[in-house]
């Protein structure tokens, strides 16, 4: 009998998690309550296996194999009992994620977990029946790119829960990580410091996105400037991930203005196609302006 692998929420990080599950052997129910998204992510998932073949990575019978193991369903109601798995993945906010792990626990997964990437565990689990069974599963975008696999273990979280989780990681190729529970846990503290200072920076008039990225690709060797890494991410999530830690450790995690401005007026990186830079086709096309201190257009942004 074919594995079950539900994924809740069929945004970027679903889709993502949906996308690798399918490549280990999962049969994967991604559940969105929206249609047209769920449409919008089953013909994304086809185009990345087509993408895959097109680069030699699948064979045509491959791909088409994931793509059948892939099922869309309108809600949990639509869900059977007892998957193997189930990973919620639907937008950062408490209320909502812990009414959709009541709902999914209902089902009674042999894991559970939550691809939160900065909500306390404890706090997600406080309504669970059987918090023994779950964790955190932060994955990283792109999924099928990233191979960190942050696992983030809750004071009740049972020892076998953990152990079922690294092995799961070693499944999907994954590297895993085990952090304790606290809030950012270990990457999104790291991470969402350096993003906040480049858009402090950015503000500042210190340099465009470009050469402030450029200093840490080529002065510190990582993969991606943090600005890039942000319209990635996407805007509003790294919002909500700032306010959540300036909760928990003070205003040296608050969101600059330049953040929130930009949130506002739905400049939220590659999705919307347009944040710290312009994005065509899902390719990073050039710099964008950015709001002014008055309102008006400015040139801060403006990167090649």
């Amino acid at each position: 009998m074919t594995e079950r692998f539900v994924v809740v929420g069929a945004g970027t990080m679903g889709l993502g998690i949906a996308y690798v599950a399918a490549g280990a052997g999962y049969g994967v129910e991604l559940v969105e309550v929206d249609r047209a998204r769920g449409a919008a992510a089953l013909e994304r998932l086809a185009q990345l296996w087509d993408r895959a073949v097109q680069r030699g990575k699948l064979t045509a019978e491959q791909a088409a194999t994931n793509r059948e193991r892939v099922t869309l369903r309108a809600g949990l109601a639509e869900v059977a009992g007892a998957p193997d798995v189930i990973v919620e993945a639907v937008p950062e906010r408490l209320d909502l994620k812990r009414a959709v792990l009541a709902d999914a626990e209902a089902l009674r997964p042999a894991l559970l977990g939550s691809n939160t990437s900065s909500i306390p565990i404890t706090d997600l689990a406080r309504d669970l029946a059987r918090p023994e069974r779950f964790c955190g599963l932060h994955f990283f975008n792109p999924v099928w790119a990233m191979t960190l696999l942050e696992i983030v273990v809750g004071p009740a979280t049972a020892p076998e829960t953990t152990d079922a989780a690294v092995a799961l990681a070693g499944r999907l190729g994954k590297d895993p990580v085990v952090v304790r529970d606290m809030p950012g846990f270990a990457t999104s503290r790291l991470g969402v410091t350096l993003g906040l200072e480049a858009i402090r920076m950015l503000a500042d008039g210190v340099a465009s996105p470009a050469d402030i990225d450029k200093s840490m690709v080529l002065g510190y060797r990582h993969p991606i400037g943090p600005l890039e890494l942000t319209d990635l991410v996407g805007l509003d999530v790294r919002l909500d991930i700032a306010r959540t830690l300036q909760a928990a450790y003070g205003d040296r995690f608050a969101p600059p203005p330049l953040l929130i401005e930009l949130v506002a007026a739905g400049r939220l990186g590659k999705k919307s196609g347009q944040g710290f830079y312009r994005w065509t086709d899902g390719v990073r096309s050039g710099g964008t302006e950015l709001p002014g201190p008055d309102g008006s257009e400015s040139a801060t942004g403006a990167a090649g």
